[in-house]
Protein backbone atom coordinates (compact mmCIF):
# COMPACT_ATOMS: atom_id res chain seq x y z
CA UNK A 1 0.00 0.00 0.00
CA UNK A 2 1.65 3.04 -1.32
CA UNK A 3 2.01 6.24 1.32
CA UNK A 4 1.44 9.47 0.75
CA UNK A 5 3.55 11.49 -1.54
CA UNK A 6 6.94 13.30 -0.44
CA UNK A 7 6.66 16.53 1.04
CA UNK A 8 8.67 17.60 -1.79
CA UNK A 9 5.34 17.60 -4.13
CA UNK A 10 3.63 21.22 -3.74
CA UNK A 11 -0.09 21.64 -2.98
CA UNK A 12 -0.42 23.18 -6.18
CA UNK A 13 0.90 20.46 -8.01
CA UNK A 14 -1.27 18.07 -6.27
CA UNK A 15 -4.29 19.99 -7.14
CA UNK A 16 -3.46 20.55 -10.39
CA UNK A 17 -5.71 17.93 -11.42
CA UNK A 18 -9.05 18.54 -9.25
CA UNK A 19 -8.63 22.03 -10.48
CA UNK A 20 -8.11 21.25 -14.29
CA UNK A 21 -11.49 18.67 -13.65
CA UNK A 22 -13.22 21.54 -12.25
CA UNK A 23 -12.25 24.48 -15.05
CA UNK A 24 -13.67 22.05 -17.31
CA UNK A 25 -16.92 21.10 -15.62
CA UNK A 26 -17.37 24.66 -14.70
CA UNK A 27 -16.72 25.46 -18.32
CA UNK A 28 -18.84 22.85 -19.43
CA UNK A 29 -22.24 23.79 -17.36
CA UNK A 30 -21.56 27.60 -17.86
CA UNK A 31 -22.06 26.99 -21.98
CA UNK A 32 -24.93 25.08 -20.82
CA UNK A 33 -26.03 27.51 -19.35
CA UNK A 34 -25.63 30.04 -21.92
CA UNK A 35 -26.85 28.19 -24.94
CA UNK A 36 -30.45 26.94 -24.03
CA UNK A 37 -30.55 23.08 -25.68
CA UNK A 38 -34.54 23.79 -24.98
CA UNK A 39 -33.83 25.80 -28.23
CA UNK A 40 -34.07 23.77 -31.07
CA UNK A 41 -30.66 23.77 -33.90
CA UNK A 42 -27.88 24.46 -31.08
CA UNK A 43 -26.69 20.52 -30.20
CA UNK A 44 -27.45 17.31 -31.82
CA UNK A 45 -30.78 15.53 -31.40
CA UNK A 46 -29.74 11.96 -29.72
CA UNK A 47 -28.77 9.59 -32.28
CA UNK A 48 -31.07 6.64 -30.71
CA UNK A 49 -33.95 9.19 -30.19
CA UNK A 50 -33.94 10.44 -33.62
CA UNK A 51 -33.71 6.46 -34.76
CA UNK A 52 -35.53 4.50 -33.13
CA UNK A 53 -37.94 7.23 -30.66
CA UNK A 54 -36.02 5.75 -27.42
CA UNK A 55 -34.80 8.02 -25.14
CA UNK A 56 -31.26 7.11 -23.80
CA UNK A 57 -30.30 7.22 -20.48
CA UNK A 58 -28.77 10.72 -21.26
CA UNK A 59 -31.92 12.24 -23.22
CA UNK A 60 -32.57 15.41 -20.95
CA UNK A 61 -29.53 15.51 -19.53
CA UNK A 62 -28.52 18.90 -21.26
CA UNK A 63 -31.74 20.34 -20.56
CA UNK A 64 -30.99 19.28 -16.69
CA UNK A 65 -27.92 20.58 -16.69
CA UNK A 66 -29.41 23.99 -17.91
CA UNK A 67 -32.36 24.22 -15.49
CA UNK A 68 -29.53 23.43 -12.90
CA UNK A 69 -27.67 26.14 -13.74
CA UNK A 70 -30.56 28.47 -13.51
CA UNK A 71 -31.60 27.11 -10.12
CA UNK A 72 -34.16 25.28 -11.10
CA UNK A 73 -34.21 21.46 -9.36
CA UNK A 74 -37.38 20.73 -10.04
CA UNK A 75 -37.06 20.95 -13.96
CA UNK A 76 -33.84 18.97 -13.76
CA UNK A 77 -34.89 15.94 -12.03
CA UNK A 78 -37.90 16.23 -14.92
CA UNK A 79 -35.77 16.19 -17.29
CA UNK A 80 -33.41 13.66 -16.36
CA UNK A 81 -32.65 12.51 -12.54
CA UNK A 82 -30.57 9.95 -13.32
CA UNK A 83 -28.67 12.61 -14.81
CA UNK A 84 -28.76 15.26 -11.38
CA UNK A 85 -27.89 11.91 -9.50
CA UNK A 86 -24.74 11.89 -11.30
CA UNK A 87 -24.01 15.37 -11.40
CA UNK A 88 -24.54 15.28 -7.60
CA UNK A 89 -22.10 12.36 -7.59
CA UNK A 90 -19.54 13.78 -9.47
CA UNK A 91 -19.62 17.05 -7.05
CA UNK A 92 -19.05 14.20 -4.24
CA UNK A 93 -16.24 12.31 -5.75
CA UNK A 94 -15.01 15.56 -6.76
CA UNK A 95 -14.69 16.77 -3.55
CA UNK A 96 -13.08 14.20 -1.99
CA UNK A 97 -10.67 13.79 -4.81
CA UNK A 98 -9.69 17.37 -3.69
CA UNK A 99 -9.34 16.88 0.06
CA UNK A 100 -7.54 13.58 -0.50
CA UNK A 101 -5.05 15.34 -3.03
CA UNK A 102 -4.24 18.26 -0.96
CA UNK A 103 -3.26 15.77 1.86
CA UNK A 104 -1.09 14.04 -0.62
CA UNK A 105 -3.11 10.61 -0.65
CA UNK A 106 -4.07 9.36 -3.86
CA UNK A 107 -7.90 8.75 -4.85
CA UNK A 108 -9.91 5.72 -3.72
CA UNK A 109 -13.24 5.38 -4.48
CA UNK A 110 -14.11 1.86 -2.69
CA UNK A 111 -16.56 1.06 -5.50
CA UNK A 112 -16.19 -2.52 -6.18
CA UNK A 113 -18.09 -4.51 -8.80
CA UNK A 114 -20.86 -5.52 -6.83
CA UNK A 115 -21.51 -1.35 -6.89
CA UNK A 116 -20.90 -1.08 -10.31
CA UNK A 117 -23.16 -3.73 -11.29
CA UNK A 118 -25.60 -2.35 -8.91
CA UNK A 119 -25.46 1.28 -10.77
CA UNK A 120 -25.59 -0.34 -14.44
CA UNK A 121 -28.32 -2.42 -13.32
CA UNK A 122 -30.43 1.01 -11.94
CA UNK A 123 -29.74 3.09 -14.95
CA UNK A 124 -30.67 0.14 -17.43
CA UNK A 125 -33.90 -0.21 -15.00
CA UNK A 126 -34.44 4.22 -15.38
CA UNK A 127 -33.98 3.90 -19.42
CA UNK A 128 -36.17 0.99 -19.61
CA UNK A 129 -38.77 2.57 -17.63
CA UNK A 130 -38.91 6.05 -19.29
CA UNK A 131 -39.92 4.24 -22.52
CA UNK A 132 -42.40 2.49 -21.09
CA UNK A 133 -46.02 3.62 -21.17
CA UNK A 134 -46.28 4.06 -17.10
CA UNK A 135 -42.71 5.87 -17.42
CA UNK A 136 -44.16 9.06 -18.73
CA UNK A 137 -43.21 11.01 -15.70
CA UNK A 138 -39.29 9.60 -16.64
CA UNK A 139 -39.34 11.30 -20.01
CA UNK A 140 -37.74 14.60 -21.00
Amino acid sequence: MPGPEPASVSLRRRLAGPAAVFAAAAGAFGYVGAVDPNEPGHYPVCPLYLLTGLYCPGCGGLRSAHALVHGDVLTALRDNAAAVAAYLGCAVLWMVWTARAARGRPLRTGLGPARLWTGVVLLLAFTAVRNLPFGGWLRP
